[in-house]
């Protein structure tokens, strides 16, 4: 995901529900979570300085 312009999730799958935020945060070139799963805590994102978008919270 290094310099993508968003992370999208779109897979419930347990692997992506124990990502490193802040590492994401730093290895986007824009700091955008588009969870379309709603597997993440959007307050949880937030706080770790990414813009967050959830379909149907």
């Amino acid at each position: 995901m290094d310099g993508a312009d968003a992370l999208v999730v779109v897979t419930p799958w347990d692997a992506f529900r124990a990502l490193d935020l802040k590492r994401i945060k730093s290895l986007l070139a824009s700091p955008v979570v588009v969870d379309l799963r709603n597997i993440y805590d959007p307050q949880q994102v937030r706080a770790a300085g990414l813009e967050y978008t959830g379909i149907g919270r």
